[in-house]
This record gives structure tokens, C-alpha cells and sequence, in this order.
């Protein structure tokens, strides 16, 4: 029988027993640095896919956060806005009250007067709430464009105050909400869709009705929508920037008549309107006006396209009734501030507070929606914060199941390894000693 021997060099076997130590002590090392920082890869080397996979999550979780805090300082613009909104209207409420006292009938001229300086001042302060700038300057209702001041006002020429910005309201994103209101929805009046108007009583001798008179008129109301639509396209189309879009009519009385037939009035009155747009570019074709009724009722003026109002007591020849469109919540204020204090009677003062509180609760809804509007806009922002937490945290699991150290299993691999590393000490002390000289020692 035959026995093969192979003879391992010693040399050999430390070099083994070295290169196993290493790659053991290299190991522990790398499990300690894993324990220490909680981390399966601490470098790209460790896992290239998940390294690039946390890498993504944490670009997209920074990102959240940039988009995080704009949302905070636009819920906080629009929170401000909406907080002034309701200033606005509180303020409106307290003129509406002073509005209402006015029409006292046991008022003197000159407590009138008195009332329209507190309306005056309070007036003032929805201009100044109308204008708030937020913590960063921006103005809270500057809408689509960047105007500073986003009303100007009051001014000579017409219309009286303009809005500088442009119309309309910021569309939401998924992550952001607008920074700015529409403060041309909230303050300023559009004749299609408000149907705000004021109406104005003169004398062209006295330039005034006199304490005698007992002329005074309703509301005015819209009867025919498309017509009024058409006569505001028609006006902008010909208007220069200066100039209102919609024109004013003025009925003036030329002869009135309440003797020929007794208990009878007759009132004959011409309409010019100003600009002339009905038609486009060519002068006002309207006839003059007659009418007959019961002296001292009233009738009915429908002359006016689109429009139309009534008209109580007996006119005097010379006297003539204005027709404007506000065309702003401004202008609502002043004019009654203006028709209060220079109301002559109190058939004057009636006639001057009728009118001013339906135009001002015309304004009031206005502001009241875009108010409403704001909250929309401020629960959005509460649902899209909501759901970009909720992605925060599934994008910090993604991180973590990427990246992250299974604690229980770091320990229990590290101990593994600590032990294969004492044991390879071991064996390499007792393979010092398998020395040939050893043996013959």
C-alpha cells in the first residue's frame, strides 16, 4: 500500500493565518462603523442601488421642506388678507350704521354734515385696508401683477379710483397656494356684474334741489343683461385709459306741466349720455322723453338702455337726474358721503341713504366672497401641507429602508465577527508554534 505525504510550508501557513486575521479585523471594522453611525451604507461602495435610492429620497424630502416653508409664508399672506377682509367689512358696517342715522329726518343740515366727516374718516380706512402690504411689502390684493399700491385714488379725472394691478386670482399648484388676493374682484365694481349706479339730483340754475323740492328716485336696476353688457363693451371699446368704462346718462327736464289738465303732470325730459357709444361712434340717438301721471306719485324712467328707475314728486324745468356707474367700493363711500352732506331736506337725506345702503351691500357681498375665497385657499393650504408630511414620511421609510442599519442584526453580526476574529488570534498563536526548531527544541 502506498502513502502519499504533502508537506504545507510554515511560511505558508502564517501567511494564511494573516491574510484571515485581516480580512477579519477588516470586517469588524466595518460592522463597528455601521453600529457607530446606525447605517447600513455609509458610502456609495457599501450598496451603489441603495445609496442612489436614499440619495432620491432625500433630494425629494429637501425639497418638501423648500416647498413647506413658501407654503407657510403664503398661508400666512392669504391668513392676513383674510384677516383684513374682515376688518374691511367691519368697518363697512360701521359706515352702513352711520348711513342709516343720516336719514333721520330730524336732522339738521348740519348734523348731516357732521355724520359725513365720520364717514369721512371711515372711508379712509377701508382705502388704507384696501392697500395693506404683508411682512415682505407685497401688497395683499395686487393680484396678478406687482403694482405696490394697488389703488389709487381719489383722482379728478374719471373713473375715480382705478385698480393697478391685473385682475384675477392665482391659480393653486399642488404644493403652493397664491400669495396675493384678486383685489379687483374685492373692491371694484363691475356694471354687467354688480349693477352698482348711483344717481345724482341737480338743478343747472341753483345747482342743487332745492329745500322745496320732494323729487327723489329708486334704486336703479338692471332690466335687460345683455344690453348692459354690450353698452360696457361698447364704452371700453371707444374710452380712453382715463376714462370710465361705462358712460353716465343725464335726464334733464325741459317743461313740466301740472296745470292743463288738473291732478295731472306731464314732464317732458331729454337723456344725453356721455361717451356716446349707442351705437359705437355716432351721437346718442335718444328722443326726448314725455310722460304723464298722478301729481306727486311717480313714474318710471326706461329710456335709459338697460336700465331703469323711478322717479317720485314733480320736477322742475332745469332739474336733472344723473345716472353713474361706481366703479368701486370707494366711490360707493364717497358718493354717500357726498349726496348725505349735500342733501338739502330730508327728502334729500332719504333719497341719499336709500341708494348708499343698497350699493354698499353690493360691496359688502363682494367682499364677503372673496373673503370666502381666502378661506378656500387657506384649507387647501392645510390639506396640501397634510399630504406633503404624509409623503415626508414615506420618503424618510424609503431613505431608511435604504440606507438605515437593522440594529439587532448589526449586533448580532458584529458579535459573529468578533468571534471569528479571537478565534483566527487563536489559531494564529498556535500556529507560531509548529516550528521545526520547536519540535526539535
Amino acid at each position: 500500500m502506498t502513502t502519499n505525504y504533502s508537506r504545507i510550508g510554515s511560511a505558508n501557513t502564517y501567511d494564511s493565518a494573516l491574510r484571515n486575521i485581516s480580512n477579519r479585523q477588516t470586517a469588524l471594522s466595518s460592522l463597528q462603523e455601521n453600529l457607530t453611525s446606525g447605517k447600513r451604507v455609509v458610502r456609495a461602495s457599501d450598496d451603489p442601488t441603495a445609496a442612489a435610492n436614499a440619495e432620491r429620497a432625500m433630494t425629494r424630502i429637501s425639497r418638501i421642506a423648500s416647498d413647506q416653508r413658501a407654503l407657510a409664508s403664503q398661508r400666512d399672506a392669504v391668513a392676513q388678507a383674510e384677516s383684513t377682509l374682515g376688518s374691511v367689512t367691519d368697518v363697512l358696517q360701521q359706515f352702513r350704521e352711520l348711513v342709516v342715522s343720516a336719514g333721520d329726518g330730524s336732522h339738521t343740515s348740519a348734523e348731516r354734515s357732521a355724520i359725513a366727516v365720520q364717514l369721512q374718516g371711515l372711508r379712509d380706512q377701508v382705502f388704507a385696508l384696501a392697500n395693506t402690504k404683508d411682512t415682505n411689502g407685497q401688497p395683499l390684493f395686487g393680484a396678478l401683477a406687482s403694482a405696490l399700491t394697488p389703488f389709487v385714488g381719489p383722482q379728478s379725472s374719471s373713473p375715480d379710483y382705478t385698480f393697478q394691478g391685473l385682475p384675477g386670482q392665482s391659480a393653486s399648484s399642488e404644493v403652493a397656494i397664491p400669495f396675493a388676493l384678486d383685489g379687483d374682484a374685492a373692491f371694484m365694481h363691475d356694471p354687467t356684474r354688480d349693477r352698482v349706479f348711483n344717481v345724482e339730483l341737480t338743478n343747472t340754475v341753483d345747482g342743487l334741489i332745492s329745500a322745496d323740492r320732494t323729487l327723489t328716485t329708486s334704486a336703479v336696476t338692471v332690466t335687460n343683461a345683455t344690453t348692459v353688457k354690450d353698452t360696457a363693451a361698447a364704452a371700453a371699446a371707444v374710452a380712453s385709459p382715463n376714462n370710465v368704462p361705462y358712460p353716465s346718462y343725464t335726464l334733464a327736464f325741459t317743461a313740466v306741466d301740472s296745470t292743463t289738465v288738473p291732478g295731472t303732470t306731464t314732464a317732458t325730459y331729454s337723456i344725453t349720455e356721455t361717451p356716446s357709444v349707442t351705437p359705437l361712434g355716432s351721437p346718442a340717438p335718444f328722443s326726448n322723453v314725455t310722460v304723464s301721471y298722478p301729481t306727486g306719485t311717480k313714474f318710471d324712467v326706461t329710456a335709459v338702455p338697460g336700465l331703469s328707475m323711478t322717479i317720485t314728486g314733480t320736477p322742475k324745468v332745469n332739474d336733472t337726474v344723473t345716472i353713474d356707474a361706481s366703479p368701486s367700493v370707494f366711490s360707493v363711500l364717497d358718493d354717500a358721503i357726498k349726496n348725505i352732506k349735500g342733501a338739502a331736506n330730508s327728502n334729500g337725506a332719504s333719497q341719499a341713504v336709500t341708494q348708499a345702503l343698497n350699493n354698499i351691500d353690493v360691496g359688502m357681498a363682494r367682499i364677503s366672497a372673496v373673503r370666502g375665497q381666502a378661506g378656500d385657499l387657506l384649507n387647501r393650504a392645510d390639506r396640501i401641507k397634510a399630504n406633503q408630511d404624509d409623503r415626508s414620511i414615506q420618503l424618510e421609510a424609503d431613505r431608511s429602508n435604504a440606507e438605515d442599519l437593522d440594529m439587532i442584526k448589526g449586533i448580532s453580526d458584529f458579535n459573529k465577527e468578533q468571534t471569528g476574529y479571537q478565534a483566527a488570534l487563536q489559531t494564529y498563536a498556535k500556529v507560531q508554534q509548529l516550528s521545526l526548531f520547536n519540535f526539535i527544541n
